[in-house]
């Protein structure tokens, strides 16, 4: 057995979920200062308009993170459920297709955002105040494509086979990297958002290096060298078929929300956008522990139905979800007493801490709802289920969302309260319909079917 690999379909299911999850954990909340950084350094030393362009710049370059997440979930299931079944052919095959063929949309992403990145900012009508810092943050990080799209696989990997220790090691030197380049570049050089662009580019380049190194030294079956960047039709097709889902899912929750984006801009301004910025910022942060017990689910369901053990994918599920509901409501209870104190770590402009309150207290009712769907989401990806998931989340983002913010915030005139309702009713609808799913038994089906070894 390779040294990195941790099977997660023996042993006691709630320590394996504990020791799987804490470093996840770990690692998603360096994360989030990670990605908190940028709109701290940058609000507190380059003011509203830098701290819009950061939000503006980010959100689209979130998009093409959350796309390449999402396909490389269909490796990381595959990973998962072929060490449960002990298939490690399969497993060889699986990981040289994905990094092939990351890197090989890096480098078309790349080339087409560099030529549409004016157009995509007007489309999403960027404040004028905040275009030429826009255009400066995402000309840069989208320069940077191949380092998120190497690192997220390469995590994506290391997950799959129960490894979540070794990415929260990498991010977090890489955390460091980018709080220090940006104290430099926007604090001491006043690049404002170029410079907290190139910070992110730098710092996420040297966890990619981090993490192939690792690889390498630890006999990984992909070795890196030319001659090894392959991609098998098989292993392809099942990535595609369990991952573009997940995929284009993410695509349409990143685009609803880009939409969103739009929506603030006409309803507030550049001001609005900063304080929708730093809630987002702040969201991603309190999100995270749950998103950490999700993918763990996600992982341990993968390797015990690869395993078939079903009983112990349920229990994963369980466990987690109790989990992610105690510490999601915690942040609930403490954002609906001090919004404020959140929202003035971003910056100390009075319209924009209004903005913020008035924002966050609708939008942080979604984290009564979310513990549930992301944990029950975890579950049914790691039985392969991602086109039912795609499909509830285009109908919560397409058919909710976007029209809920716009009706509450544009035509019932309730601004940004009214836009933060909207995450809320998208995920109760989302909800609904996944207990449906579940009612209806269809989840005891693993979609995926991976071969045994011969």
């Amino acid at each position: 057995m390779v040294k990195i690999e941790n099977n997660l379909s023996k042993g006691n299911v709630l320590s394996k979920l504990i020791l799987f999850a804490l470093p996840f954990l770990a690692s998603n909340i360096v994360q989030s200062f990670y990605n908190v950084a940028d709109m701290l350094i940058v609000g507190n030393f380059s003011g509203t308009e830098s701290m819009s362009g950061v939000n503006i710049g980010g959100q689209v370059t979130f998009i093409l993170t959350n796309t390449v997440i999402g396909l490389c979930m269909g490796a990381t299931v595959l990973i998962g459920q072929y060490i449960g079944s002990g298939n490690h052919l399969a497993l060889k095959r699986v990981t040289a297709t994905i990094i092939t063929l990351l890197l090989a949309l890096a480098v078309v992403i790349t080339a087409v955002m560099l030529i549409f990145t004016d157009p995509i900012l007007r489309l999403i009508r960027t404040p004028p105040e905040s275009f030429a810092e826009s255009r400066r943050y995402l000309s840069v990080t989208v320069t940077g494509i191949v380092f998120i799209f190497g690192y997220n696989a390469l995590s994506a990997i290391l997950r799959g086979m129960g490894n979540s220790k070794q990415p929260f090691y990498f991010v977090l030197i890489a955390c460091v990297t980018n709080i220090v380049l940006d104290l430099i570049f926007v604090g001491v050089f006043r690049w404002a958002a170029f410079g907290a662009a190139l910070a992110t580019v730098i710092s996420q380049g040297l966890s990619m290096f981090l993490c192939i190194g690792y690889m390498v030294r630890n006999n990984f079956q992909f070795d890196f060298k030319w001659s090894s960047f392959k991609i098998y039709g098989d292993q392809l097709r099942l990535i595609l078929k369990i991952g573009l889902p997940t995929c284009i899912q993410n695509s349409v929750i990143s685009l609803s929300f880009l939409f969103i984006t739009a929506i603030v801009n006409v309803v507030g301004g550049v001001s609005a956008s900063a304080a929708v910025g730093a809630v987002g910022k702040f969201n991603s942060f309190a999100f995270m522990p749950t998103q950490a017990i999700s993918a763990s689910i996600s992982a341990m369901s993968a390797q015990n139905i690869g395993a078939r053990r079903m009983d112990r994918a349920v229990q994963a599920c369980r466990i987690g979800t109790v989990f992610a509901v105690a510490i999601t409501y915690l942040f609930f209870i403490f954002v609906q007493i001090f919004p404020g104190t959140v929202i003035r770590l971003f910056g100390d402009d009075p319209q924009m801490i209004e903005n913020g309150i008035t924002y966050l207290r609708s939008f942080s009712f979604d984290f009564l709802i979310i513990p549930y769907v992301f944990c029950i989401n975890g579950f049914l990806i790691g039985g392969g289920h991602t086109l039912f998931t795609l499909v509830n989340s285009l109908l919560s983002s397409i058919l909710l969302r976007v029209p809920v913010c716009y009706f509450f915030g544009v035509i019932l005139d309730w601004g940004l309260f009214g836009v933060g309702l909207g995450a809320p009713v998208a995920s109760a609808g989302t909800l609904l319909i996944i207990v449906i799913f579940l009612v209806s038994g269809r989840w005891k089906h693993n979609a995926v079917q991976v071969d045994q070894p011969a």
